[in-house]
């Protein structure tokens, strides 16, 4: 199988793997190394690179050359976050697709709110702009994995009912995989997952870091993404350093660094072989 072929095959229900959100060449080399079997950019650890907000800020332009970036870094296929497709009309939402397999993305998730208002869209056009996404993807001629995201709940915009009735709508859209960022509970995401057939992509942040890819699995999901969460882990390595070096002249926090030649040494070992 090719890196797509590949990228869909990972996506078991019941069986999750890690989908490990990366931000730099760098960081994306040394997840390689260290044995992820997928990558995927996050809009807000982009943001977090570029120093500007996350929601609505970055362009398609940038999004697309970032990706393109990480896709080329190792062999490993590479899913993008693409917030809402960065348009409200469908027709956007299925160029956006078809700009991203040119990148040689193996997919994108694409959210139903709209940016930057951060509203969700009515239900109706939030199920048009995913069934434009899926039939763009289909149209490729190879694989290319579209997930259609539910995110109201996560930001209190609706309710569990309304994010299953969404998710039900999308999946008749023929969307290829659902995500609904941070349910109230691992019961509610498992509500999700038995509401479809489709594999279900959980988020590994919030209180969901107390849970075990065990139990990510018991729920019936099957993959569990990062989002910012590996890119905030670094930047509160750089807050309390910096809060200990420049608050009281305290440097032991450095102590805590790894070495630069494992560094280098992953970043070779993940890299492309091309």
């Amino acid at each position: 199988m090719d890196k797509f072929e590949t990228f869909r095959a990972l996506h078991v229900p019941g069986k999750p793997f890690i989908l490990a959100n990366v931000w730099d060449v760098g960081s994306a080399r040394m997840l390689a190394g260290l044995g992820a079997r997928a990558l995927a950019t996050s809009s807000a650890a982009l943001a977090f690179v570029q120093g500007s907000a996350d929601l609505g800020v970055i362009s398609r332009d940038d999004a697309l050359a970032h990706a393109e970036e990480i896709a080329a870094a190792t062999d490993l296929p590479v899913q993008g976050d693409f917030e809402n497709g960065f348009g409200d009309d469908p027709d956007v939402v299925a160029e956006t697709v078809r700009l991203a397999a040119e990148v040689g993305l193996a997919g994108i998730c694409v959210e139903d709110l709209s940016y930057p208002a951060c509203t969700p869209y009515p239900a109706e056009l939030a199920t048009e702009r995913m069934k434009a996404g899926a039939a763009a993807a289909r149209a490729l001629g190879r694989d290319f994995v579209f997930v259609a995201r539910a995110d109201g709940v996560m930001h209190g915009l609706y309710d569990m009912q309304e994010a299953l009735a969404r998710v039900a709508a999308f999946d008749a859209a023929g969307a290829d995989a659902l995500y609904v960022p941070l349910p109230p509970t691992m019961d509610d995401l498992a509500r999700i997952c038995a509401a479809t057939r489709k594999p279900v992509n959980a988020l590994a942040a919030g209180a969901f870091t107390a849970s075990s890819l065990g139990d990510f699995a018991a729920a019936g999901v099957a993959r569990v993404s990062l989002g910012s969460s590996l890119a905030r882990v670094t930047h509160r390595a750089i807050y309390d350093a910096a809060q200990a070096m420049l608050g009281q002249g305290d440097f032991t926090p450095l102590a805590q660094s790894i070495s630069g030649g494992e560094v280098e040494a992953l970043i070779a070992k993940g890299a492309a072989s091309a």
